[in-house]
């Protein structure tokens, strides 16, 4: 049996274009400065008429208010996964212009407490360089926020000094709570039906779980819990396929955080809305989605049988077979078994309340899109 981390180093064609969030996926190499910056940069200055170069905020003048800005672009700098969404914004309708989401998997070695990794660094600040291409393309000021990886890695400051550098702003290290409103936000005015009741939030990201627990539209509880796709996969799943001892000391670890948790006991059905890669992925899987499409995936309802069936498919797979599978992206496959899991200890927890998961594919950096434009 191969070990986790040699299937980490295995080669594999992991950046299949049907998984890319849309049709015309940009890709790009682990350069700081890729050309795309430096012919951008080249456009900027013949219009504006005089040399770009990277400034404080403050030296540039203040932020446009959420009254002038039309265009907006926020990034979500994950433990797993970093994302942008760019959007127009008029009289309250949001036409959605760019919405990418690559892998990057900046917080690998979280698991073992330790610093951000030279491969994830590099990756990330690659993204971000072509990131920042495209909010300069479609004249969007951005707003980036970090997650877990950004809170916990001892060496965060230079990879924010440095990506602060490439998007001309810096970028906002949240902390859980922040995290956790941002997606009830997104949440919220996504499925406003469900938030005129009792509803739940779950975020599954790579280091951490956000668990939000509203009332009326009105945020009872929140916690940032440090349980996490990746962080749990490195801290438990060594073979291929997991042993089952590792699978229990993963459950073991996700029960003993969700104890500690007061998920709704009222009589009646809470809506339970599920974000993030893992739970979007399930929901791919659950429809054998060849490739990813936001419109069958955002609002899909996740029935627990469906849940239970793929925890226990993944569970006995290898990497390889998890690759192949429909709906799953294979960059997604190392990790997804601990993600699952988390989801499906989280709706044991709640018990007989919920039957589904209704599934968002609208998380972060939608929160920030609302907050920024002022429609929070």
């Amino acid at each position: 049996m191969l070990g986790f981390r040699e299937h980490l180093s295995r080669r594999g064609d992991w950046r299949s274009p049907r998984w890319a969030r849309i049709h015309k996926p940009v890709r790009f190499d682990c350069r700081i400065l890729p050309h795309e910056v430096a012919r951008a940069d080249a456009e900027r200055r013949a219009t504006a008429g005089r040399p770009y170069t990277t400034r404080d905020a403050d030296e540039r003048g203040p932020t446009p208010s959420s009254k002038t800005m039309s265009r907006i672009a926020t990034i979500d700098i994950g433990t797993n996964t970093t994302l942008l969404l760019i959007a127009e914004v008029s009289g309250g309708t949001i036409t959605v212009l760019e919405d990418r989401a690559e892998i990057t998997r900046l917080g690998r070695g979280i698991g073992g407490d330790e610093g951000l990794g030279q491969d994830g660094i590099d990756r990330t600040l690659a993204v971000l360089s072509g990131y920042a291409v495209l909010a300069r393309v479609h004249e969007a000021p951005i707003f980036a926020i970090g997650t877990e990886a950004l809170r916990r890695a001892p060496n965060a400051a230079d990879f924010l000094c440095r990506a602060a550098a490439l998007l001309d702003t810096p970028v906002e290290v949240i902390d859980g709570e922040r995290e956790a409103a941002l997606n009830f936000l997104a949440a919220k005015l996504s499925f406003p039906e469900a938030a005129s009741h009792t509803m739940m939030v779950i975020d599954i990201g790579g280091g951490s779980t956000e668990v939000i627990v509203a009332r009326r539209g009105t945020v009872d509880f929140c916690r940032s819990l440090p349980i996490g796709s990746v962080r749990l996969t490195e801290r438990h799943i060594h073979h291929d396929p997991a042993l089952a001892h590792e699978v229990e000391a993963l459950r073991a670890e996700i029960v003993s955080h969700l104890a500690k948790t007061p998920f709704p006991s009222e009589k009646g059905r809470p809506c339970l809305v599920g974000v993030a890669g893992t739970v979007t992925t399930l929901a791919a899987m659950a429809q054998n989605l060849q490739s990813y499409d936001p419109a069958l995936v955002h609002g899909y309802r996740l029935a627990l049988p469906t849940l239970e069936r793929q925890v226990d498919r993944l569970a006995a797979s290898t990497q390889r077979e998890r690759e192949a599978m429909a709906g799953l992206d294979p960059r997604r496959a190392d990790v997804i078994l601990s993600g699952a899991v988390i989801l499906s200890e989280i709706v044991r927890r709640v018990g007989a309340h919920i039957s589904e998961v209704l599934v968002s594919d609208r998380g972060i950096r939608w929160g920030l899109l609302y907050e920024k434009a002022g429609m929070g």
